[in-house]
């Protein structure tokens, strides 16, 4: 054992030392969040609560089934059936496990259509398991949740198209993907068939009365 240890244990130097830190950052301003009161601001990135992206026109999720999301998913908890429907291939059924996904974003990054989205949405615990299993209806609920509460009108995902891939190589639909209107598109009215005006009522002809001359 040293000196130097002798005179720190002597003198509590260490203690003196824990208790001169408490005591400066009791006179300093609290940095605790007082959460749920005050939320800290989400970055730009941030993976939360899966959706799909409602298209504004048709009203819809704008999955194509192509099956890249659930072969590229590392924790396999993407699940999809497809149908044919009038020699169509059509979505019949797609859920995710909430709960066996590790959000690492790559289902986002190789949708061509940039259907799937990870949302800035974080608080969305719950009881059970059938929660948090995402089935289509689920996942546009989702979204409409989300749209609802962002501040923007439009938004748009970094990982649609992620910094330092080379753009040229995506498909169309995903390079030319913008930002997503988060409010109700107001559609243009129907042209409604002209009708033909109507004609005004013809005046009955005024009757001449006639003199006899004797």
């Amino acid at each position: 054992m040293t000196l130097k240890d002798i005179v720190n244990r002597f003198f509590l130097i260490e203690i003196l030392k824990g208790m001169a830190l408490t005591f400066k950052m009791m006179c300093t301003r609290a940095v605790t969040i007082q959460y749920p009161k005050q939320r800290r601001k989400i970055f730009p990135g941030f993976r939360g609560k899966h959706a799909f992206v409602r298209d504004a026109k048709t009203g819809k999720e704008k999955c194509i089934g192509c099956m890249k999301c659930a072969n590229m998913c590392p924790a396999q908890c993407i699940y999809i059936t497809k149908t044919k429907i009038e020699n169509k291939m059509v979505v019949e059924k797609y859920d995710i496990e909430a709960l066996r996904c590790i959000y690492c974003g790559y289902c986002v990054e190789v949708c061509p259509t940039c259907a799937l989205v990870l949302t800035e949405a974080y608080e969305y615990s719950a009881y059970t398991k059938d929660e948090i299993y995402f089935n289509k209806a689920k996942l546009l609920q989702n979204w409409d949740d989300f749209a609802s509460t962002y501040p923007a009108d439009e938004y748009f995902n970094k990982f649609w198209r992620p910094d330092g891939i080379d753009t040229s190589k995506m498909v169309k639909a995903k390079k030319e993907q913008g930002p997503v209107p988060t409010r109700p598109v107001p559609q243009p009215a129907e042209p409604q068939p002209e009708t033909p005006a109507e004609k005004p009522p013809e005046k009955p002809a005024e009757k001449t009365e006639t003199k006899e001359t004797e």
